[in-house]
């Protein structure tokens, strides 16, 4: 294992999988506590998770959940367009609850916990026909078209023109509602009952309770109106002796919740529009070189790795891969957000999906479906649309007591008019019940925090911001101070070797024992030393004794020469004597360049020095930022006058030099300690455990594996900019949130007592049980279409 693994390695090492739904679960956060099996300790997202898992562990430990929960990257075999995100095939398709993500079934269906129906766990570029809305829509219309000529009929009195009632004697009318509403009730109504019935057996309480109940009582009580109306007494009768019914309440209140239902659903399918249009990037074929020289198109699945493709002018990248031969320029704009297109040359690195312009080029397919960026885009997108923020567990404690409390706030209504209310009290009571019922369906609540984090999420993916989850986009909300590493981040990433200062006179064998030390390093310092000496045409040695110093440099031997390559601190600490050597490093460091020295048999051989220029869009990022309200730390293994230049010219507030990787975690640690909500942008691997230490761990650059698996925001493009935007939107989503759950329980504050008649012995008025189903099925598409607002927020 490389020292950067096993960097990598501890700045995981907080985080666990969740082995039923496969979410990340930091244990000392864990929501749903820790279960021992087997000697080990499993952590989970949330108690359902714990439950299903202490039920029977051996299942979830053979089962496991998918390579796409967990956020790894699947087989690496090609897939169709559109079907990046796809399952592997021959493994079942799953689905999963767009409230509850930590129910999975293997069939479609209702959500045991919260009723609504299962989505799909996998994406499509397609938008593919949703067999619940298709179901929804069709008993809607059946309902509608019953349900209007039973109002028709019943509503005559409000309505002199449509006074039917007049005309048919009311025995026959009674009969005729219950034509008209039993279809409704009991055929267009009946997901609804059998969702209610389903949460009985589970313990399991939610919306679709009250409205079975309440819909069940009126379509019952008015049944046995109609089949013997000899049972009621005097207090359920009303003027001329008639029992009341209420066939069109029931009918109504289906009909409004299905409209709901339809309008929800339709909404939900949009946000998904995210994914259908990264998924709709990918193009349908590539062009393949064969061995003998032939070209041929061919289904882009049937690309493999290795394979050779020609990418013609207009035409979109088939796949991750490297130029071969040609140059042309690329559209990045899809990863980058940045309009301008990128030279590609022998030796260039392509995405799959980007689009080509007026040259040609052959490039050599490298990484191809689910292993291409695009497709671990999808999957972190996906996955992120259906985590919970941590503002999900006030609707989750609020729905617990929720649906008991307005079951009990129904019955007290209920008690209530039928002592004291006017006559025919029990036909009052009635109304009231069924109406608190309806009103206070806590969907709205249920929705605020998913549809949110669903929209939210889908529109860091349009602008280059992929989120892990919903914890890091709250979390970002909150963040005061952003550290950020120098190389890569603040400058571009690419050193080039400025100079090189040999003691014995001799630079270009110094620059050889050098390059030789750096040959097989991937520090970006090394690529320069190595690059230089290349450029120069000098051939460079075989290593004795290679050693990697974390944080120092690098020793071994070369021709019997013992060389030691790095930082000051490292040669002094073997006893070197460096003294020769530092006014030309102070030189160098003052005009921000980073200096290596080189010792030989323990005595002061050279320096080089390294110049990495400073991102153009460095300083403006920085302001901006700035503007946000963050302090910003920079923190950097360089020497502190190389350091401080940097930071001079972007204007970074504070600078932690001659920091090691190590290091870096306990500075965010020591800023957190000061009150501090610490975000640390960073490439995801040498700062991996200051990523996890971090409230918010940023990666930056094109989205390497390590990145997108260490840190809980990416920066697809690696601008600085990118962390403006990903606190503009987690801001805006947050917000959204609250505005959400204030507007779901305020309704239902305000709601409840107007419908248990608290403004009748005023007013003399009632709220009737349609007006409350109505009701009801606003406050759900009122926070739906709240929520669909930040499709269009400004970043």
């Amino acid at each position: 294992m490389t020292s950067n693994e096993v960097k990598l390695s501890m700045g995981r090492a907080r985080l666990e999988t969740d082995p039923v739904c496969g979410m990340k679960v930091d244990p000392g956060r864990a929501g749903g506590g820790s279960f021992a099996h087997g000697g080990r300790t499993y952590w989970f997202c949330n108690p359902r998770c714990r439950e299903r898992f202490a039920a029977d562990p051996a299942h979830w430990l053979h089962k496991g959940p998918s390579p796409a929960a967990m956020g790894m990257p699947m087989a690496a075999s090609a897939a169709a367009p559109g079907e990046a995100a796809a399952r592997p095939e021959g493994e079942p398709v799953e689905w999963v609850c767009p409230m509850d993500p930590e129910v999975l079934e293997t069939k479609p269906g209702a959500c045991p916990i919260c009723g609504m129906g299962l989505e799909p766990r996998t994406a499509s570029a397609a938008e593919e026909r949703n067999p619940e809305l298709d179901d929804m829509t069709r008993r809607f219309r059946v309902a509608l078209a019953l349900t209007v000529p039973l109002l028709a009929l019943t509503m005559g009195a409000m309505f002199p023109a449509f006074a039917l009632h007049r005309f048919i004697p009311p025995r026959l009318q009674g009969w005729l509602e219950l034509t008209l509403a039993t279809p409704v009730t009991v055929w267009a109504g009946r997901p609804f009952f059998e969702r209610m019935a389903r949460s009985f057996r589970s313990g399991r309480l939610n919306m679709f309770t009250l409205i079975g109940i309440g819909t069940g009582i009126a379509w019952a009580y008015s049944v046995v109106a109609v089949l013997a109306p000899a049972w009621f007494p005097a207090s359920f009768r009303g003027q001329g002796g008639e029992v009341g019914r209420y066939f069109e309440s029931a009918a109504a209140i289906v009909t409004l919740v299905l409209l709901g239902q339809v309008l929800e659903l339709r909404a939900r399918a949009r946000t998904g529009s995210a994914i259908r249009a990264l998924l709709g990037l990918a193009p349908a074929t590539a062009r393949r070189l064969e061995a003998a020289g032939r070209e041929s198109d061919v289904p882009l699945a049937q690309v493999g790795v290795g394979d050779r493709l020609r990418v013609r002018p207009g035409d979109r990248v088939p796949v991750d891969g490297l130029v071969l031969e040609g140059m042309s320029s690329v559209d990045e704009s899809m990863i980058t957000g940045e309009p301008v297109p990128v030279e590609k040359t022998p030796g260039a690195r392509v995405t799959g999906a980007t689009l080509n312009g007026s040259g040609s080029f052959v490039m050599r397919a490298e990484r191809i479906g689910r292993d291409t960026l695009l497709a671990r885009i999808v999957q972190l997108v996906a996955e992120a649309q259906r985590s919970r923020a941590p503002l999900q567990r006030l609707a989750d404690r609020a729905a617990a007591w929720f649906v008991p409390g307005v079951v009990a706030a129904a019955a007290v209504a209920f008690v209530a008019w039928a002592l004291v209310g006017p006559e025919p009290r029990f036909a009052y009571a009635l109304v009231a019940a069924v109406s608190v019922l309806i009103i206070a369906c806590p969907c709205a609540l249920g929705l605020a925090t998913p549809m949110s984090i669903m929209v939210g999420v889908g529109r860091g993916a349009a602008a280059g911001v992929l989120l892990k989850d919903a914890a890091a986009l709250e979390a970002l909300a909150r963040v005061d101070t952003l550290v950020v590493d120098k190389t890569g981040t603040l400058t571009e990433g690419r050193p080039r070797l400025a100079s090189v200062v040999d003691l014995a006179g001799d630079e270009r064998d110094a620059l050889r024992l050098a390059a030789s030390l750096e040959r097989d390093s991937n520090h970006p310092l090394a690529r320069a030393v190595v690059e230089a000496a290349e450029q120069r045409e000098i051939a460079l040695s075989g290593v004795a004794g290679f050693s990697s110093h974390a944080g120092g440099g690098l020793s071994g031997t070369v021709g019997g020469r013992e060389l030691l390559l790095g930082s000051r601190a490292l040669l002094e600490a073997n006893g070197v004597e460096v003294e020769p050597l530092l006014a030309v490093a102070e030189r160098e460091q003052g005009q921000g360049r980073t200096v290596l020295y080189l010792a030989e048999s323990r005595r002061p051989r050279a320096l080089l020095s390294a110049a990495d220029t400073v991102r153009g869009d460095a300083a403006e990022a920085v302001a901006a930022l700035h503007a946000e309200g963050l302090r910003i730390v920079m923190l950097t293994g360089d020497n502190r006058t190389a350091a401080e230049a940097v930071a001079r010219a972007v204007g970074i507030d504070q600078v932690e030099a001659e920091v090691s990787p190590e290091r870096k975690a306990e500075v965010v640690r020591g800023l957190q300690h000061a009150g501090r909500t610490v975000a640390m942008a960073g490439d995801g691997i040498n700062d991996a455990p200051a990523l996890a230490a971090a409230q918010v761990g940023i990666a930056m650059g094109t989205g390497a594996d390590v990145a997108m698996q260490s840190a809980g925001v990416t920066l697809v493009g690696g601008d600085l900019r990118g962390i403006v935007r990903a606190r503009r939107l987690s801001r805006a989503t947050v917000a959204n949130i609250r505005e959400n759950l204030f507007w779901a329980f305020a309704y239902n504050a305000l709601g409840i007592p107007l419908a248990a008649g608290v403004l009748y012995p005023w007013l003399g008025w009632l709220l009737s049980p349609m007006v409350a189903a109505a009701a009801m099925s606003l406050s759900s598409v009122t926070v739906i279409s709240n929520a669909l607002r930040l499709r269009g927020v400004r970043l």
